[in-house]
């Protein structure tokens, strides 16, 4: 979480008042669907709730903003430290994490109560002269981010939540056509050895607010790494592909599975990705706009790191490190005669994220490797050389998860574009599948 305000432009705080409003409202827009029984729900320890989410962003403006910042202020309820504090230990004990959907009160009117108070204090630190203060800036600023991470996991909560209802429950429905056009053929794209910088120093001259100079910490610090020659996959795997995987006996062919993803097949007795339902001899998909019959054409997601690197060895290839694939994002549309800066800006206008309100992967696009889904690599979610967290209890933000996840690059449809650059580096453990996480292949160029 870090950003540069001495490079920013008065104007900024007019800017960071505006996204603040904005950002905040988006999170009760995206609840606004909802029956009032929807918001408590927890399907399992790895999900939250959607009120538990409206709660924990406000509780994380009246934490690491308005109780160290603004004098005298007075907690809108001082339990709420506990109840909707996240992981932070710097800061308390925390409700327990699988227990969040037993917390019916406070009441949905009453959270909402509580981010209209959060809102109107923040107002006034916005108004104040204490906001120039960097703390204060780029804690603003890391808030904002913050809350738009939490949005896509209200999106990704929710739709397990939903599957374990038997009705299948229906966020929205669809507003256009659910079969896609057939998907570019599938190539590779070349791409040479080198070093290549990875990761950013956060020192853009050329940043005009506080969102574009904005990077998390685990982004820093900008290195070298020294890449040989591979080859990208001009787009991920389809939902047809996943099915002949299937149909190949992919998943009772131990010799394509890593050692942990054979054992957690054979004891969780994974068939296909998460959410395919077969009926009649027919596939189906649940997603956020109910029940959909498996299109063949559509991006392939919910699949786990394990059942991605099978995939990746079925058919020959292997998954991309973290390393390569944000070289070719920097890279990938460059190649048409522009600039890395002006391929990383066309890239991102051409992927699918949050703002186009279709809230599941549709057939991939060619020209961006943004968008659609989280794409897994090969690379551990560790420290780069001369990573130092943060002091304080929001240097636990990203710092202390550096152990047994793995690294996932690209941005969901359900991601808010504005988040995502070449860097963004998410994580998640091998055997989670709830997120909108799918498989880009790699393979060596000898």
């Amino acid at each position: 979480m870090v950003v540069n305000p001495h490079a920013m432009p008065a104007e900024s705080c007019i800017d960071l008042l505006s996204q603040y409003r904005h950002i905040r409202s988006l999170s009760e827009r995206y609840c606004a669907p909802l029956e009032h029984e929807d918001y408590g729900l927890q399907a399992c320890a790895e999900t939250s709730p959607a009120k538990w989410h409206l709660a924990h962003t406000s509780w994380f403006f009246e934490t690491f903003l308005l109780k160290p910042f603004v004098a005298n202020y007075q907690p809108y309820n001082d339990r709420f430290e506990y109840l909707f504090n996240s992981y932070y230990n710097g800061i308390g004990a925390q409700f327990p994490r699988a227990q969040r959907g037993l917390l019916s009160r406070p009441t949905v009117s009453e959270i909402y109560a509580y981010r209209r108070a959060v809102d109107d204090a923040m107002y006034l630190l916005l108004a104040s002269d204490v906001v120039q203060k960097t703390d204060v800036l780029s804690r603003i600023t890391l808030g904002l981010q913050h809350e738009m991470q939490h949005q896509e996991l209200f999106f990704t909560d929710l739709k397990y939540n939903f599957s374990v209802n038997p009705l299948l429950p229906t966020y929205q429905p669809l507003t256009d056509p659910w079969l896609e056009p057939e998907p570019p053929a599938f190539e590779w794209r070349a791409f040479e050895n080198g070093i290549s910088l990875i990761g950013t120093a956060n020192k853009k001259s050329d940043a005009n607010t506080l969102f574009d100079s904005f990077c998390f910490d685990n982004e820093t610090p900008q290195h070298r790494v020294f890449l040989e020659p591979f080859s990208l996959a001009n787009r991920p795997l389809t939902n047809a592909e996943v099915l002949a995987f299937i149909h190949d006996g992919g998943y009772q062919n131990s010799a394509l599975w890593l050692a942990d993803g054979w054992q957690k097949i054979q004891t969780e007795h994974w068939q296909h990705p998460l959410y395919w339902v077969q009926r009649d001899n027919a596939w189906f998909e649940f997603t956020l706009h109910g029940l959909q019959p498996l299109d063949p054409h559509r991006t392939a997601c919910h699949l786990s790191a394990y059942e991605a690197d099978a995939l990746a060895r079925w058919m020959d290839a292997r998954l991309p490190t973290e390393f390569e694939w944000e070289c070719a994002a920097q890279r990938y549309n460059a190649t048409h005669g522009i600039s890395e800066t002006d391929a990383l800006t066309q890239s991102l206008a051409n992927g699918h994220f949050v703002d186009h309100e279709h809230y599941h992967p549709r057939a991939a696009n060619p020209d961006t490797l943004f968008g659609g889904i989280w794409e897994w690599t090969s690379s551990a979610y560790s420290p780069y050389p001369g990573f130092k967290t943060p002091a304080g209890a929001i240097g636990e933000y990203n710092g202390k998860f550096m152990c047994n996840q793995l690294v996932l690059r690209g941005g969901s449809c359900v991601s808010d574009r504005r988040q995502l650059r070449a860097s963004y580096r998410n994580f998640f453990y091998p055997p989670d599948r709830w997120q909108f996480s799918g498989v880009r292949l790699a393979k060596d160029r000898r």
